[in-house]
């Protein structure tokens, strides 16, 4: 697996990117979708579209190196750059480096609804300055060829969910956005903590789904609670595309049915432990590079939940890849206390009944 210097070169080189498929995403999560669980999700998929953790406009103007940001390995295409930051002139710029980089997508996070983002205009409470939103879109497609696209939320604190929210989207719309990914659950940046607003208020599917009714030339997708391919495939049936979140992190097998289920193709992992044992390349590749093991392998601490053995294998690694010297042999350690299950219980959850309209 080379790093994304290909990407670069195919930038340079003129060569057009094929269309994206955003049927399914990964959603964009700080500390979880780093470089290393997207190298892994890709052992599981090659369709899902990938999503970087939110990257704020500071970071990449003003952080070094760079590459501690923007890095990745070609690998992980398609692959989407999450910007954080409210002012046009800035976002743009990033917009042009991610595009110079390689990156398939430019979204801008409305979505956030942490103290420390809202203190810096960004995130959710952007949802509130929707003229705002559109100046920063229409700057950065001014400034990319790339598409932009946004994630919210279907609104904020005391806003009408109904209201509110077809003004945000018509706004934005007008200004050049034509893809949405929306968390179908209100953020509430006054009284609730990020933590307590991942179950509160209830989310509100049918909000999307009237959406996509009211503005059928757009592409709506939608995010939230999804744990189940079942879940994305009735989904489906209301809106453009699905993403999913915390499941895809905690249980990363999930991904191993994306593209059979989803896209009708035979997805590159048949069993957990293919999956691990194609991964064992990129650990050595990080581990030369200087990355120690744990940094790697905590995004596969889910990867055998339900086999025999999986909490071995999560014990092995939490208590030793820490340590000084620590390698494939540990890893391969680790490999070796678990079972897959029977071959009928290796993939994801059966379809089940579709969701009330």
């Amino acid at each position: 697996m080379n790093d994304n210097t290909t990407a670069q070169t195919r930038m340079k080189s003129g060569i057009a990117r094929p269309e994206l498929d955003r049927t399914f995403s990964v959603a964009p999560m700080m500390d979880w979708t780093t470089r290393d669980y997207r190298a892994l999700a890709r052992t599981l998929t090659k369709r899902a579209l990938l999503y970087t953790e939110m990257v704020t406009t500071g970071a990449i103007l003003h952080g070094t190196p760079r590459k501690r940001f923007l890095g990745y390995n070609e690998v992980e295409h398609p692959l989407a750059l999450q910007l954080g930051g409210s002012d046009a002139g800035e976002l743009a710029e990033c917009a042009a480096i991610a595009e110079a980089w390689g990156y398939d997508e430019v979204n801008l996070n409305v979505g956030c609804p942490s103290d420390r983002v809202q203190n810096n205009l960004i995130g959710a409470c952007l949802m509130g300055y929707p003229e705002k939103v559109a100046e920063a879109v229409r700057a950065m497609q001014a400034a990319v060829s790339i598409p932009v696209t946004v994630k919210c939320r279907i609104g904020i604190d005391d806003q009408d969910e109904d209201a509110d929210l077809e003004r945000f989207i018509a706004i934005v719309a007008d200004a050049g956005c034509e893809v949405f990914t929306v968390h179908a659950r209100k953020a509430w940046l006054q009284g609730l903590s990020p933590k307590q607003n991942r179950d509160v208020p209830p989310l509100n599917y049918p909000r999307v789904h009237r959406l996509k009714q009211s503005r059928p030339e757009l592409h709506i997708g939608i995010n939230g609670g999804i744990k189940t391919l079942a879940e994305c495939q009735a989904q489906l049936t209301h809106v453009d595309s699905v993403m999913v979140g915390r499941e895809a992190y905690q249980n990363p097998w999930l991904l191993a049915g994306v593209d059979e289920q989803l896209f009708g193709e035979q997805g590159p992992a048949e069993s957990r432990l293919d999956a691990a044992n194609a991964f064992r390349p990129y650990i050595q590749q990080r581990l030369d590079e200087g990355a120690k093991l744990n940094h790697i392998t905590r995004h596969l601490l889910g990867l055998f939940q339900g086999c025999p053995g999986g909490r071995r294998f999560r014990r092995h690694l939490s208590e030793h890849a820490h340590k000084e010297g620590a390698g494939l042999r540990l890893f391969d350690e680790a490999l070796s206390l678990v079972r897959e299950p029977e071959a009928q219980d290796t993939q994801p959850a059966a379809l089940s009944a579709p969701l009330p309209a």
